[in-house]
């Protein structure tokens, strides 16, 4: 494999769950239950033969929570479409996966390895049943170790390895199994998984020859790239990045931000909801009442979001006041319950910002709100939670824009 071909497969394995969160929400509405579990266990799960794997998966994964009548009915639904089912579901993630290798100005075999993530060797798989060498190398590889990572890190080596065997042929490209275990055989197949630098390992990985230069227009495309990962998640977040970043620009524009200052706002702004991908869809669009336990899951967002850009060095200089997005004056937001002068002039408008834009949008529980009434609740809530003069320029850019 050429030095191309070898950045190309890196960049194609970071980027292969590029478009998982596409099709959360529609996962959830199948199960009626929580999706991000589901999703991690059916990895484990050989879902393309009828028999107790298949049926214990449905059975520990629909309807949940449901009462036993509405759970044997789901079910029921869920057996009838399943097939059908797993081809959209597979299609809505590859294409958008593929969609956004794109965006982030990657090579066609980058989209192409992502596109046909989940094709099977001997055409059973999805979204277009291709067979044999039909499917991509890339995705072909991708498919066989990300099956094998998943049964390394919860079932161990030896199913890993029998997983993979018993699947070869069916699932997998009987040549890349052959490799895969002479490597095992070798002692070197595993090397680094357990790591606790895992991370930096595969960043020195990138081939040199085609590393990526993170300049400005790179990293604008990036935040706008994850800004749709993470608005797809769910219909009732469609926009809601962008909408932020909107709103936290003019209120930038009413305090006479510098240009620098208002970029790097804009991609806070946009990567603030990053976290959101740890909720799973069955609260996220619950029409009721939470409880302490799903209400503690949605606090916990804001951290996640501090977690991930804090180690992307382009990012770290906002990591902070972009998961301070749900801190109040007060000290009564989340997650470190900041208060007064702990909150800069960022995440002041960050805050503002989000509130604004989250009222504006229709919601599991209620309707969009109309800019009025947006603008009324959220003066009742400043000066003590809500910072008041990013407010008041909110509402000074909205006056100007409709007089």
């Amino acid at each position: 494999m050429s030095t191309g071909d070898q950045a190309d497969l890196y960049y194609a394995l970071l980027l292969k769950d590029a478009g998982c969160s596409s099709n959360s929400s529609r996962l959830f509405h199948i199960l009626n239950a929580d999706e991000i579990r589901a999703k991690r266990d059916v990895k484990t799960t050989d879902w393309t033969k009828v028999g107790f794997e298949s049926l214990n998966f449905a059975l520990t994964h629909v309807g949940t929570e449901s009462p036993l009548p509405q759970r044997l009915w789901k079910l029921l639904q869920v057996a009838a479409t399943q097939q059908t089912d797993s081809r959209d579901l597979v299609k809505i993630r590859c294409e958008r996966g593929s969609y956004i290798a794109k965006k982030l100005r990657f090579s066609d075999a980058v989209a192409e390895g992502i596109h046909s993530l989940d094709e099977h060797w001997n055409g059973g798989g999805y979204p277009n049943h291709l067979i044999g060498e039909e499917i991509p190398m890339f995705s072909r590889i991708a498919n066989l170790c990300q099956t094998l990572e998943v049964f390394y890190e919860s079932r161990g080596e030896e199913d890993a390895l029998s997983a993979m065997q018993q699947r070869s042929g069916r699932w997998f490209d009987p040549q890349l199994v052959a490799a895969a275990m002479s490597l095992a055989k070798q002692e070197s197949l595993w090397i680094g998984l357990d790591s606790t630098n895992l991370l930096e390992n595969v960043l020195v990985m990138e081939p040199e020859e085609r590393r990526l230069v993170a300049d400005d227009a790179t990293v604008d495309s990036i935040c706008l790239a994850f800004a749709d990962i993470i608005d797809a998640k769910s219909p009732f977040t469609y926009q809601h990045s962008i909408g932020v970043a909107d709103a936290a620009i003019e209120i930038a524009i009413q305090f006479g931000m510098s240009d620098y200052e208002k970029k790097q706002l804009r991609r806070a702004a946009l990567m603030h909801d990053i976290g959101k991908l740890s909720v799973p869809n069955s609260i996220l669009e619950k029409p009721g009442k939470l409880t302490d336990e799903e209400w503690q899951t949605v606090r916990d967002h804001p951290y996640y979001t501090f977690q991930i850009l804090k180690r992307i060095p382009a990012f770290k200089s906002f990591s902070s006041d972009a998961a301070a997005h749900h801190e109040r004056l007060d000290g009564s937001g989340y997650w470190r319950r900041w208060a007064g002068d702990d909150l800069s002039r960022v995440a002041r408008i960050l805050s503002v910002a989000d509130v604004f834009d989250a009222l504006r949008a229709k919601r599991p529980y209620r309707d969009a709100l109309p800019l009025e009434q947006v603008f009324s609740i959220m003066q009742k809530e400043s000066p003590r939670a809500l910072d008041l003069p990013c407010l008041e320029a909110l509402m000074s850019a909205a006056q100007d824009r409709n007089p």
